[in-house]
């Protein structure tokens, strides 16, 4: 996968989520979690962009560790929703298997470029 399909990719999770919070009950948990998972998906997306931009290897490693941090944040969320019962797991399993499949990416990626260093 190169970056500009990882860039479409990550912007199509970051919908993806924004269609998940708003599916969420509207009390103060579902409010709370939201707002968290909301911005955790959407900077997914957003610090990759600004990796790809990277002036350095060092930034780009600096930037994609930022991001990976983000979707395993948002892999804690989607937990969260899950075992709260605010949605159906029904309603989670795809985004919880595209949500490890992008850590399994960045991982990978980061760890292919430590390597080469």
């Amino acid at each position: 996968m190169n970056q500009e399909e990882l860039k479409v990719r990550t912007k199509k999770y970051a919908l993806k989520i924004i269609k998940l919070v708003d599916n969420l009950p509207g009390s103060k948990i579902g409010n709370v979690i939201g707002n968290q998972i909301l911005r955790s998906a959407t900077s997914v997306g957003a610090n990759y962009r600004s990796a790809c931009r990277g002036r350095s290897k060092a930034e780009f490693i600096s930037k994609l560790n930022i991001v990976l941090e983000e979707i395993d944040e948002c892999l804690y969320w989607l937990e969260l929703i899950e075992e709260s019962e605010l949605l159906k797991k029904e309603k989670l399993v795809e985004l919880i298997g595209e949500t490890r499949e992008l850590i399994a990416i960045f991982f990978s990626t980061l760890k292919t470029l430590r390597n080469k260093s």
